[in-house]
C-alpha cells in the first residue's frame, strides 16, 4: 500500500508540477491551459500510453484533469466497440456521468450551505 501511495504522489505530483509551471511561464490563460490538460490526457489515452500510467500511478494519473481526459476517451472506446458510431456521442457522457453528477450535487450543497452575498 506504500508503494501505491508513494508512486500516486510522485506521478501526480509531475503532472501537477507541468501544469503549474505552463500558469507561472507562459502567457496562456488557466481556462486554456487546463482544457490542454483534459485534451492531452485523451491524446495519451489514444496513443495508448495514459492507460499503462493510470495503473501504474492510481489516483495520482487518474485524478487530475489529464485523467478526466483519459476517461472520455475510454469511454468513446467502449461505447463505440459496444454500440457503433453513436457510441462518439454517448460514451464519454456515459463514462464521466457519475463524477458529473458528484460534481453538481456537491456544488448544489455548498451553495446551499454557504450562500452568496453581495459585494455591496
Amino acid at each position: 500500500m506504500l508503494t501505491d501511495i508513494i508512486k500516486a504522489f510522485f506521478v501526480g505530483g509531475a503532472i501537477c508540477a507541468v501544469v503549474q509551471l505552463l500558469i507561472d511561464y507562459t502567457r496562456l490563460t488557466p481556462a486554456r491551459i487546463l482544457t490542454g490538460a483534459v485534451v492531452a490526457g485523451v491524446l495519451l489515452s489514444a496513443v495508448g500510453v495514459y492507460g499503462p500510467l493510470a495503473e501504474f500511478a492510481g489516483a495520482g494519473a487518474t485524478v487530475p484533469l489529464t485523467g478526466f481526459g483519459h476517461l472520455l476517451a475510454e469511454g468513446v472506446r467502449k461505447a463505440v466497440r459496444e454500440d457503433g458510431l453513436i457510441g462518439v456521442f454517448t460514451g464519454g457522457l456515459t463514462a464521466a456521468s457519475g463524477g458529473i453528477a458528484a460534481a453538481l450535487i456537491a456544488g448544489l450543497t455548498a451553495a446551499a450551505i454557504f450562500p452568496q452575498k453581495d459585494k455591496n
